[in-house]
């Protein structure tokens, strides 16, 4: 009784669930952007860009604020090695002395977007390990929130068969490697709720290892609708054991566009909700700005390249979101 009173406790003062069905102790982290605060970065594109425009555009300045008032995730990529380690490691210290939980984004697989708008990536499968292994060692065992590969199983079709089972393998070691530190909440992109079915998602998920990870990430760089990616993320965890994820939700205030690219550069958008951990399920545990507002999804639209500030289209963003 005693043991069982001493448990009880343990689950109320840390948020960790400490007893399988069993009775054994078990580590299942709960939510972890509950109560999290999230980074603003006074040096972003979007801050600056207030900053130049306060006196000479000041209402323009003031739209632009609601992209530099609001956390967004960072995002990874380029060659390993030492400067890689200092880098990471720097990023994750400012974040955590600012009291906040640092989001990131893995985004470096070979054959990244199959050669379209965001090509590049690692050389080759030992390049990529090198460099999940240099980023671990940059975080250690801090806590973070880590959104790995966008695009990465939705857009498998492009590949070979070849292709596609090294490109498993490398999101599973990813998995395994980032996995070694029981601070960090891992979430495997999973494409969009216009995309892929959730049953072949599901199938490419579990494949490449979800098990092991907190759950997926949606709507990473699109525009479907927070209540279209909450019912088809309802939908994937329930194939998946419950899974959790987080929705990107820093453009599609006024949903997606239609056309044959209505992914990329979109004109007519608009931000979406905030960020928050209070949302429509009790099954996704974030709304996030993963995606970086303004920056440009690659040349089309008038667009310049890809990850490239695009600051009238930021402001586009701002002026049509709806808060």
């Amino acid at each position: 009784m005693k043991r069982a009173r001493l448990l009880v406790a343990v689950v109320a003062l840390t948020g960790w669930l400490v007893l399988s069905a069993t009775g054994r102790a078990v580590h299942a982290s709960s939510n972890p952007f509950v109560g999290a605060k999230l980074y603003v970065d006074p040096n972003s594109n979007a801050a600056r860009q207030v900053a130049e425009w306060r006196t000479s555009r000041p209402e323009d300045a003031l739209q632009m604020e609601k992209i530099a008032s609001t956390s967004q995730a960072d995002w990874f990529g380029g060659d390993s090695g030492t400067a890689f380690r200092h880098e990471v490691a720097a990023r994750t210290r400012t974040i955590i002395r600012a009291r906040a939980l640092p989001v990131f984004v893995l985004y470096n697989l070979p054959r990244r977007d199959c050669g379209e708008y965001s090509a590049g990536g690692a050389k080759n499968g030992s390049a990529y390990r090198r460099w999940i292994s240099d980023f671990a060692a940059g975080v250690g065992t801090r806590k973070l929130a880590v959104v790995i590969e966008p695009d990465a199983l939705s857009g498998l079709d492009c590949l070979g068969p070849a292709a596609r089972s090294a490109r498993y393998s490398l999101i599973r070691f990813a998995v395994k490697r980032l996995a070694r530190n029981p601070h960090a909440a891992i979430y495997l992109d999973a494409g969009n709720s216009a995309w892929q079915s959730p049953s072949l998602m599901a199938k490419r998920l579990r494949k490449a290892d979800v098990a092991a990870a907190r759950g997926f990430a949606l709507n990473v760089s699109n525009f479907q609708t927070t209540a279209a990616s909450v019912t088809y993320g309802n939908r994937l965890a329930r194939l998946l054991g419950r899974k959790h994820y987080v929705v990107d939700t820093s453009r599609n205030g006024l949903g997606p566009a239609s056309g044959e690219e209505s992914w990329c550069n979109p004109p007519g958008r608009a931000l979406g909700q905030r960020p928050t951990a209070k949302t429509a399920s009790r099954l996704a545990d974030a709304y996030l700005w993963i995606k970086l507002p303004g920056e440009s999804d690659g040349s089309c639209e008038g667009g310049p390249a890809s990850g490239t500030w695009w600051p009238e289209y930021a402001l586009g963003l701002a002026e049509r979101a709806s808060w």
